[in-house]
This record gives C-alpha cells, sequence and structure tokens, in this order.
C-alpha cells in the first residue's frame, strides 16, 4: 500500500488575503524580472542577443502565470471557505 498523502504545502495559508494577494504580485514581478535578467546574463555570455532574453521573457511570463494562478486559486478557495463558516 502507498503512504498517505502529506497535506499541500501553503505558506501564506492563514494570513489575511490582502496580505496573499500581494505576495502574488511579487511572485508575479520576480519571476518576469528573473527571467529576464537570466536571459540578458546567458545572452552576454554567449554573445547572441537578444534570443536568451526573449526566451527568459517567455518562461519568466509562463512562470508567472501558473504560479499566480495557483495561488490565486488557493485566495479564492481560503476565502469562500471562510464565507461559508460564517453562515
Amino acid at each position: 500500500m502507498g503512504e498517505p498523502r502529506k497535506p499541500k504545502l501553503r505558506p501564506m495559508q492563514g494570513l489575511p488575503p490582502a496580505v496573499q494577494l500581494i505576495g502574488i504580485g511579487w511572485f508575479v514581478a520576480l519571476s518576469v524580472i528573473l527571467g529576464v535578467a537570466g536571459g540578458v546574463f546567458l545572452d552576454r555570455a554567449v554573445d547572441s542577443e537578444p534570443i536568451f532574453t526573449l526566451a527568459g521573457l517567455a518562461l519568466g511570463l509562463l512562470m508567472a502565470f501558473w504560479g499566480g494562478y495557483v495561488q490565486l486559486r488557493n485566495v479564492l478557495t481560503e476565502i469562500s471557505s471562510q464565507q461559508r463558516g460564517k453562515q
């Protein structure tokens, strides 16, 4: 038999929704910035502008979209469960 599933790690769970949304904003911004910065670094190292910068931007945007979606879904689920508990 398999081991029981561990609960998903949600480091921002329990914080007020406004704080969680600010955290999502930081995640999105850092994903794009780090993707572009990594691309610029690789372009300078290989001398192949702007291929890696554009690839880094695309990767950063994909990470930002997916991570932001997952985090926002968690926030909305938590808000919904809190509202159901108050009724």
